[in-house]
């Protein structure tokens, strides 16, 4: 049983900070932040859910079914990730790369503390707690004061794909391709350091203030983290409502307030760039049609252009009727992973990932968000995004693009060096 109160909200913004720096005492973090970007369909501003009452970390191995089980058995709010990984649960496929992280492929809990933000008030939810609780630690964020920062240590930023190498891996790609085994794959690349000490929390908040994403999110499991400052939306249930907003098409942007209206119009009308998303937005309504109700699928909007604080992106909607009895946990499996982080064909994409990229996935290009006591759920996609093992003491963030038929392999690299500068700042690191 929670118990709810509601309470007036003044400044968000001031709040954050002393929300963040008092919810650090807890193993258990999840803080998602829309940052007030103007993507339709934000349900809350932001959400804090922090200390496991109970929790699910598993390996791909059914991990779709015993996150159903754990759902079924809990009916109430469910915080936690899914990684690109559980590809393996959903099709007979295989993840052998190198794994500096250590995450496990699925990772979900109940949390006792619970903050929902609205535009003008905050509902806080605890599970079996009494109102003064509430009010006590409501009081004690309010007085929460900054920590001192500790110096990140040990930064020494690698690449575990040189330029030479990446240019080959392009090229091996576009073999494929031209045989006609693929149309789309989505080649990514690590960037890690060793033997490193991070500050998680003041390295998220510099990498949130660089990009104010809509899907931006700050994770701690124990000694794991995620520092997120995701654009994309994966998917979002809201009642029989099912819809996916993948991204594809990349253009930098300027500081020139002409020049950078010219790049986002040439994003627009970029065939190369065009043709990525289109051809993700054909396999997300496939994706969607496996459990839609008849003829519901369809296309809200089509590589519409988005600007961010590096990068103007195409965004497309597409959206589907689902009947009330099916359940969230199989869309997710039938949808999982999403398009835009794999490739078209998805299976072959995904077989071809394997072979030719360095290291695994993990949570990078998987995806973090909640599920709500009715079934109604809503996560993003990990990219952008520096993740950490402080046992490990292992850092690593990575960067991808989708290479199609026209791609020139150094303008792919290009573009994945342009993704990867707003976690090179955030870390403070040479860039």
């Amino acid at each position: 049983m929670r118990t709810v109160k509601k309470l007036p909200l003044k400044n968000l913004e001031t709040l954050k900070p002393k929300l963040l720096n008092w919810a650090k005492q807890f193993e258990e973090i999840i803080w998602l932040d829309g940052n007030d970007y103007s993507l339709k369909e934000k349900n809350f501003r932001a959400i804090l859910a922090v200390d496991a009452f109970t929790a699910l970390r598993t390996d791909a191995y059914q991990g779709f079914a015993k996150l159903k089980e754990y759902q079924n058995t809990t009916a109430d709010w469910l915080f936690g990730y899914l990684a690109y990984d559980l590809k393996n649960d959903v099709e007979q496929l295989r993840s052998n790369n190198s794994d500096g992280l250590g995450f496990p492929d699925l990772y979900f809990f109940q949390p006792k503390k619970l903050f929902l933000f609205y535009k003008d008030y905050v509902e806080i939810q605890y599970l079996n707690m009494v109102a003064e609780e509430m009010e006590s630690d409501w009081k004690m964020i309010g007085e929460a004061v900054h920590s001192e920062k500790v110096e990140n240590k040990g930064l020494e930023i690698q690449n575990r794909t040189s330029k030479e190498q990446y240019v080959q891996k392009v090229n091996a790609v576009l073999e494929h391709i031209k045989k006609g085994n693929i149309y789309e794959v989505n080649l990514c690349q690590e960037f890690y350091a060793e033997n490193s000490i991070l500050d998680p929390l003041s390295v998220y908040i510099h990498l949130n203030e660089i990009s104010k994403p809509p899907f931006s999110a700050f994770l701690k499991f124990n000694e794991l983290f995620a520092l997120c400052a995701s654009p994309e939306r994966y998917i979002q249930r809201n009642g029989t409502r099912v819809f996916s907003q993948p991204i594809k098409g990349t253009a930098r942007r300027s500081k020139n307030v002409e020049e950078d209206l010219r790049l986002a119009e040439e994003l627009k009308n970029d065939p190369k760039e065009r043709s990525e998303n289109i051809m993700i937005v054909d396999l997300v309504r496939n994706d969607l049609s496996r459990f839609a109700e008849k003829g519901s699928v369809k296309v809200e909007e089509l590589c519409g252009v988005y600007s961010f604080e590096q990068v103007h992106q195409l965004i497309s909607t597409i959206s589907c009727q689902v009947s009330p009895d099916i359940s969230s946990i199989d869309i997710l499996k039938n949808t999982f992973p999403m398009g835009s982080m794999t490739g078209a064909p998805k299976i072959s994409a995904m077989n071809i990932i394997e072979d030719v990229e360095d290291a695994k996935r993990g949570l990078y290009s998987g995806a973090i968000g909640y599920l709500t006591p009715n079934g109604n759920f809503d996560f993003n996609v990990v990219i952008r995004s520096i993740l950490y093992n402080s046992f490990k003491k292992y850092v690593s963030f990575s960067v991808g693009g989708a290479i199609t038929i026209n791609s020139i392999p150094e303008k792919e690299y290009e573009e994945c060096m342009l993704k990867a500068r707003a976690m090179y700042q955030a870390l403070d690191s040479p860039f």
